[in-house]
């Protein structure tokens, strides 16, 4: 029973690309390795970007100073 995590951002994936990663996951693990999609679990948690942290800084504050004019 393959299981899959994906940790995306909290920006505002639709419910339709959600689904479309689970399908995609899904057909992935079946056509490369063989597994049965009926035994394939998909989880997709969304982190909010205060959580999530790219060289010991959020990416809130990385987007924000990016977003700043130089």
């Amino acid at each position: 029973m393959p299981y899959v995590n994906i940790k995306i951002t909290r920006e505002g994936a639709s419910a339709e690309q959600k689904a479309a990663l689970i399908a995609g996951v899904t057909a992935l693990l079946r056509d490369t390795l063989g597994k049965n999609p009926a035994t394939t679990v998909v989880v997709i948690d969304e982190v909010d970007t205060d959580n999530w942290g790219i060289g010991g800084e959020a990416v809130t504050m990385l987007r924000a100073r990016a977003a700043k004019p130089a």
